[in-house]
């Protein structure tokens, strides 16, 4: 695995451990203003990099079946986005001030399930990593490296809040900063494992590619309809969210096709 690979691989993963040293300079939460800021920007990366670099070479690589080229994308589309609905009943995503949900058995206690949470969480957008990683390394000419990286810097700025959201409450409930901030830490080490699994399962994989750029693509949409859009949007002067939506959108656009 060259260099710029692991690099990508391992920039999602440095979000979340960045996001976990919060709890050795934050009292109490990370300021909504700056969350809001992050989680807007972090979600027009996505929605742009699910448009340019998994949807668009996921229909261009599916030239040959004429007006059914479109067929893949949908298919992976939908399979991506359903797979993390069903993922969302069976293990909600917990956020820092909310209450055990109704129906969730909260027997293990809510730190531990939002740590399983947002690692289950994380696999999948581990996964679109490796996928597009996959794909550029097999020489596919409508995948490229800056598509690869703007996806995992993406991702990575959606995993600073969620290394906060696990690592604050821990250390609010007793645990060592040191603790707090590795169990934080380690709930996004699933995105690496999970991208090189990928990778090395390229051989596998590239025969149904578009298929599986576009089931990366709606797993990444689901997130940001399900989880980074609300968040942005909670409270009043939700603005600040919309504008750094427009600043990742337009800036991952540009990285796509400029250096594409």
């Amino acid at each position: 695995m060259n260099i710029q690979v692991l690099s990508a691989v391992l920039i999602p993963f440095l979000g979340t451990v960045l996001g976990s040293g919060s709890v050795f300079f934050l009292r109490g939460e990370m300021k909504q203003s700056i969350q809001r800021a992050l989680l807007g920007f972090a979600s027009g990366v996505m929605v742009a990099a699910s448009v340019w670099s998994l949807i668009i070479p996921a229909m261009d690589q599916s030239e040959h079946m004429g007006k059914l080229a479109f067929l893949p994308a949908f298919i992976g589309v939908w399979t991506g986005f359903l797979f993390l609905l069903v993922l969302d009943e069976f293990v909600p995503h917990l956020h820092v001030n909310s209450d055990c949900p109704e129906g969730v058995n909260c027997g293990l206690g809510k730190n531990t399930m939002m740590v399983f949470a947002v690692a289950l969480h994380n696999l999948p957008e581990g996964m679109a990593v490796g996928v597009v990683a996959a794909g550029w390394l097999s020489g596919n000419e409508t995948i490229s490296f800056a598509g690869a990286l703007a996806l995992s810097i993406g991702i990575a700025i959606q995993n600073l809040p969620e290394g906060a959201i696990i690592s604050l409450p821990l250390k609010s409930n007793g645990m060592n900063r040191g603790k707090a901030f590795g169990i934080g830490a380690l709930s996004g080490f699933v995105e690496p494992v999970g991208a090189v699994i990928t990778i090395l399962l390229a051989s596998i994989f590239v025969p149904v590619l578009p298929y599986l750029l576009a089931f990366s693509a709606g797993a990444m949409l689901y997130v940001v309809v399900e989880e980074l859009i609300p968040q942005m949007s909670e409270g009043n002067h939700s603005n600040i969210g919309t504008v750094f939506f427009a600043v990742g959108f337009t800036l991952m656009m540009v990285l796509d096709v400029a250096l594409g």
